[in-house]
């Protein structure tokens, strides 16, 4: 099975937008406002993105531009006043912020309640302890995926590859919440092949470009592919060497087209959610 990472989103997506028809007849129009520090193109390329994800399903979005010379404190003083901003239901900081700016305060500085990203301290420890909070995007929309092509994950060995806050981490949260057997492995894992060869479910979030081998994956596995690097020769690549893979296993993300497009639908139901718990 190739698990089709568009039409979930899709599916998503629709599911955001009646749920903004709902809240708007309620007179609550949720609100996302996402801040941005400089000209790094990528940043561009992705609030470009989630703006127009949310002008699609209703959402209304505002972006905050500031300069790449903007100090610590202007940055939190904006923070702090979209904290108290009512129409505001989501905050979103986009990373990476320049070079001169600390930006564990300023993600700190979010109102949890507002954290669209879900990477505030304290929604991560809600998710650690089962509490209901705004989770991270790339993670659960994971999740997703696993449900929509009915994964059963109880009991499973489910092994996670990467160790960062934003997939990582929650990511094996999330897979333990659903009574899966986690392992996490990273860069200095000594036999990560052999990790590979013992999982159920793969989750593969360490950003090198085909860093496992096809030939390591369990037969029957589901593989989940986060990754997205480019070669040399200009091709997007995940972390898992596809074609050697998709042979062995019983269901694959592909990329571009699987993980991906999750991310941002994940991040207007957050918002969403976020409106509907604050009215």
């Amino acid at each position: 099975m190739i698990i089709d990472g568009k039409a979930i989103a899709a599916q998503v997506r629709a599911e955001v937008a009646k749920a903004v028809q709902e809240l708007k007849g309620r007179g609550v129009t949720p609100g996302l406002t996402v801040v941005r520090v400089g000209e790094d193109p990528a940043s561009a390329i992705y609030v470009r993105g989630k703006r127009k994800a949310c002008d699609e399903v209703g959402i209304h979005s505002v972006e905050h531009h500031l300069p790449a010379t903007t100090g610590q404190a202007e940055l939190m003083a904006l923070v702090r006043r979209l904290d108290a901003d009512p129409s505001v239901h989501g905050i979103l900081v986009q990373l990476p912020l320049p070079d001169h700016v600390d930006e564990e305060p300023v993600l700190e500085a979010i109102d949890p309640a507002k954290d669209a990203d879900g990477f505030h301290p304290f929604n991560v420890g809600c998710l650690w302890t089962g509490k209901p909070a705004p989770r991270a995007c790339t993670p659960w929309g994971v999740m997703r995926l696993l449900a929509e092509a009915k994964v059963e994950l109880k009991g499973k060995r489910a092994l996670v590859v990467g160790r960062s806050n934003i997939v990582g981490k929650p990511m094996a949260a999330m897979l333990l919440e659903q009574h899966a057997t986690v392992t996490v492995a990273h860069s200095r894992t000594t036999d990560l092949a052999g990790e590979v060869a013992r999982a159920d479910v793969l989750v593969a979030a360490i950003g090198k470009a085909e860093i496992i081998r096809g030939a390591w994956v369990n037969p029957g596995a589901v593989v989940i592919d986060v990754g997205m690097n480019r070669r040399p020769d200009g091709k997007l690549v995940g972390d898992v060497e596809y074609g050697p893979a998709a042979e062995r296993a019983s269901a694959i993300t592909p990329v571009p087209g699987g993980v991906g497009p999750m991310t941002i639908a994940m991040l207007l139901k957050n918002t969403v959610d976020l409106a509907a718990r604050r009215r």
